[in-house]
């Protein structure tokens, strides 16, 4: 349809060329302010700026969280996959970790006969199963360790504080003994005097 129109509102001035072949890449554009950077996933053509145009935004990236955050449209990166589209180094590894790579190499076992629907879908939730147990357990130890720290970090407070009392004890006694003492003795010498 695209293709018509640009004929008809061409009239013939100059030959139209019609571009099968556009490189598309899905990487990574990024966003966010200085020194905490967010990133948005997309398919852009390879010749666009890295924060210009895009195709399409496939997802989200954050990696100012500890494990970092990731929201990815996978069933939409596998079709751009199929389509041809390269992924760049950074974007391969954050498809990877979501499950993309896998859910389209199990695709193309499934067109070649090697898999079928429900053996590629199993597998594939039985994978994200495993991997969503992964990033909790990292996240439990992360939080663990926090608490850990934490409790660590009032524990040295405490004997410091505890020390400081200690410290300051003494001092107290001895200027509430030397005072009791002073005013013994003057009590002392009031009484010699009368």
């Amino acid at each position: 349809m695209y293709y018509l129109c640009t004929l008809i509102n061409n009239r013939g001035r100059e030959p139209h060329k019609l571009i099968t072949n556009m490189p598309v890449k899905i990487r990574l554009q990024r966003h966010g302010k200085k020194g905490k950077p967010y990133y948005w996933i997309v398919a852009a053509d390879a010749r666009a700026k890295r924060d210009g145009k895009y195709l399409e935004k496939l997802g989200a990236y954050n990696p100012n969280t500890n494990p970092a955050t990731v929201e990815l449209n996978v069933d939409g990166a596998v079709q751009w996959l199929q389509n041809g589209a390269q992924p760049t180094d950074t974007a391969r590894a954050i498809l990877s970790y979501k499950g993309a790579m896998l859910k389209n190499h199990l695709a193309g076992g499934v067109k070649k006969g090697a898999l079928t629907e429900e053996q590629a879908e199993s597998k594939f939730n039985a994978w994200l199963e495993e991997k969503a147990a992964k990033v909790q357990a990292k996240a439990d130890g992360l939080s663990e360790a926090q608490a850990k720290a934490k409790a660590e970090a009032l524990a040295a407070e405490k004997a410091v504080n505890e020390a400081r009392i200690a410290a300051a004890t003494p001092e107290v006694e001895e200027a509430t003994e030397d005072a009791e003492a002073q005013t013994e003795g003057e009590v002392t010498a009031s009484n010699e005097e009368e």
